[in-house]
């Protein structure tokens, strides 16, 4: 049987393909995965995705599966813990910046719709990677949307990266086998 054609920056390594086949430009509206998404992008600033994901399965442990009212109130005792976790992304401006956008998604009313306010509604058609952006006008518009009320670690290109993740734009290049699924998948929300 013929293998499936995915995206270039996937190929190769089990972890990476099963979040691009699985994850990686699935609408998702849910404010507890847009949390974890968004904590996540953060997290890799300065470092590489894989590290992310190989890291993933302790921090979901961990940061108590991402429970936005957990972690807002999480303490300055399990910040240091967390700095003493090896299988954690143990910089503390990250982690606090964890349990202060925590704080600010508790206090939003509707996390979700607020978000994909952000996302473009044109289709946008790659045929490789060198043509997809790092950042757009509406990642730097929900950008400084987020610092604006007090996230941090929400920069554009963090904000394009979430994006990407969690479908608000479809950035699977068209030869990909996930291109049309998840346009498809696009078109149902909102």
């Amino acid at each position: 049987m013929d293998e499936q054609h995915r995206c270039d920056w996937c190929v190769g390594d089990e972890l990476y393909e099963s979040y691009h086949d699985a994850e990686w430009g699935v609408p998702q509206t849910d404010t507890q995965a847009l949390f974890e998404r968004l904590i996540l992008e953060g997290m890799q600033a300065g470092l590489s995705w894989i590290t992310v994901l190989r890291k993933r399965e302790r921090m979901q442990a961990q940061f108590f599966n991402f429970d936005i009212q957990r972690l807002a109130r999480a303490d300055e005792e399990n910040i240091q813990a967390w700095l003493q976790d090896a299988g954690l992304i143990r910089h503390q401006g990250k982690l606090k910046a964890m349990v202060s956008n925590a704080q600010l998604t508790v206090a939003h009313e509707d996390f979700s719709t607020w978000l994909w306010q952000f996302a473009p509604t044109e289709v946008r058609h790659y045929k490789n990677l060198t043509q997809v952006p790092s950042e757009t006008s509406e990642s730097v518009a929900m950008s400084k949307a987020l610092k604006k009320v007090g996230y941090k670690f929400v920069g554009p290109t963090i904000c394009y990266a979430f994006m990407q993740s969690v479908g608000m734009v479809n950035d699977h290049i068209q030869s990909c086998w996930r291109f049309e699924p998840c346009e498809q998948l696009r078109k149902t929300v909102g």
